[in-house]
């Protein structure tokens, strides 16, 4: 019997030029979507590999006599296994994630604190005799090399590295350089007014500058954009805070004709009752005041920084006059307005004892005072005696953890003002179930104030109208604007 002959399976038949096209863009989507090193975790390999064995293996043991488990280390391993698995603990517990603000890399809280990096680096500060190779210029070429890394992606080189520590609330007696945040407010220290970033770890490069005002021209100064506006700020003695940005935007639309739209953060509906608990996500509304026009208006911030509210006035047409402690502050906001195109004069030494009106008379857009917020409702009511009123559109009272010392000064100077009402914005740190309470006891305050105003003429009316959640502060704690609408009779 003839056997069976084996038939050769059939070729499949060739792909189309289509399928030939898919197959391909399939492939350079898997190579995009093929996940890239993180570039500081590239770096801190890099760096690891020029260490020498020997000091990488005293500080593992060193982080194993100190109970530290997060090793995986077991007597029965050897050097190399030792080494590898040290190696692989810094690199997952470097950080990843970073902000640049140019030429400065911030990292976020806690970055190296980790107990295998605190026991690395200080080995690199005082080489013993069986590590000459390394010094404390080691330490920098870490530093250097995250930089380096971190440049590719830049538009300019970046020449700083610092760790947020975040702004403490209090400070110690010294010059706010030294002293931890933690251990200020423990003993009682002084109320951080001028909001120094105190706890700002800073890493590699010259932050120069000195705590008074000689260092300016010496001192690192870094910048970013938020809404098409540049801020600008010298970050050892400064804060910034970039989750302001919402705020900033709501100001920017506001009267309807600005940039922001608001985002789209929660806040309390404007509709609801101060007594209703209830927060809801959306966007913010303002339709019933939107088209204000703000020509020839006046906006009023006591506590100014750097402008972060400023900025958004004068972006808005408005005259502004700010009042700010900290001279670094105060500087920042100069060199930012002048960036914007803004005209800029700070108020400052014996230029405080000139009458009001000779000190607005060179009409520039944003007059900033370097001097305590108290004297702002004295000058603005000297302006009024002498019949040179301003119309004020808005009064920012933006400063935390409450900026109640100022309230009353902002609606007296709302109150003198030549039009018919106007707004204040009050930032308060507030717990979410006590934002329906705090509402219904601004607008008591407020509402008392303007029924003792003497006198028929210019008796005016306070409305808690909006609750903005800006952002978290602390679990279940939000950093809140409570928008007050005044407005008045005039005759």
């Amino acid at each position: 019997m003839t056997p069976p002959t084996t038939q050769p399976a059939p070729s499949p038949p060739p792909p189309s030029t289509e399928a030939k096209g898919h197959n391909k863009r399939d492939n350079k989507h898997r190579e995009k979507k093929k996940k890239q090193q993180n570039p500081i975790s590239r770096a801190v390999s890099s760096w690891l590999q020029t260490l020498p064995t020997s000091l990488l293996l005293t500080t593992t043991t060193t982080i194993t006599n100190n109970d530290d488990n997060n090793l995986n280390h077991n007597d029965n391993n050897d050097n190399n296994d030792a080494l590898a698995n040290h190696k692989h603990h810094l690199e997952t517990t470097a950080p990843k994630r970073w902000v640049i603000y140019e030429p400065m890399v911030l990292l976020p809280s806690g970055s190296f604190t980790a107990p295998a990096w605190r026991a690395l680096l200080a080995s690199l500060n005082t080489p013993s005799p069986k590590n000459q190779t390394t010094t404390p210029s080691t330490k920098d070429a870490l530093w250097t090399a995250i930089l380096r890394e971190l440049s590719r992606s830049s538009k300019t080189p970046l020449t700083h590295l610092a760790a947020n520590e975040g702004i403490p609330l209090h400070v110690g007696d010294g010059d706010g350089d030294g002293a931890s945040p933690a251990a200020a407010e423990e003993q009682g220290g002084k109320e951080n007014l001028l909001r120094s970033p105190s706890g700002l770890k800073m890493l590699y490069g010259d932050f120069g500058g000195q705590a008074d005002d000689c260092g300016f021209d010496s001192a690192c100064w870094v910048s970013t954009r938020q809404n098409g506006i540049a801020q600008i700020w010298a970050p050892r003695w400064t804060m910034f805070s970039r989750g302001n940005v919402k705020e900033k935007a709501r100001l920017l639309g506001f009267h309807g004709d600005g940039d922001g739209d608001g985002g789209g953060a929660p806040h309390l509906a404007d509709s609801q009752t101060p007594q209703s608990p209830t927060i809801t996500p959306q966007k913010h509304h303002h339709h019933h005041h939107h088209h204000v026009p703000t020509k020839n208006k006046t906006a009023v911030d006591l506590y100014a920084g750097i402008g972060y509210f400023v900025f958004s006035y004068a972006k808005l047409g408005m005259r502004v006059l700010c009042w700010e402690l900290n001279p670094w502050s105060v500087e920042g906001l100069r060199r930012g307005a002048i960036a914007n195109r803004w005209t800029v004069k700070v108020v400052q030494g014996g230029d405080l004892l000139l009458p009001m009106a000779d000190l607005l008379s060179g009409g520039e857009q944003i007059v900033v005072f370097l001097e305590d917020n108290a004297r702002a409702g004295a000058r603005i009511a000297d302006l009024n005696d002498k019949g040179a009123s301003l119309d004020v559109l808005h009064v920012n009272c933006g400063f935390l953890p409450t900026s109640d010392k100022s309230w009353r000064t902002a609606w007296e100077i709302q109150q003198g003002s030549l039009g018919s009402g106007g707004w204040l914005h009050l930032h308060e740190n507030v717990g979410v179930a006590d934002i329906p309470r705090r509402r219904a006891e601004i607008q008591g305050l407020f509402g008392g104030w303007c029924a003792e105003s003497p006198g028929e003429e210019g008796k005016g009316k306070a409305v808690v109208e909006h609750v903005e959640m800006v952002k978290t502060f602390a679990p279940d704690v939000w950093h809140v604007v409570f928008d007050v609408c005044l407005s008045r009779r005039r005759g």
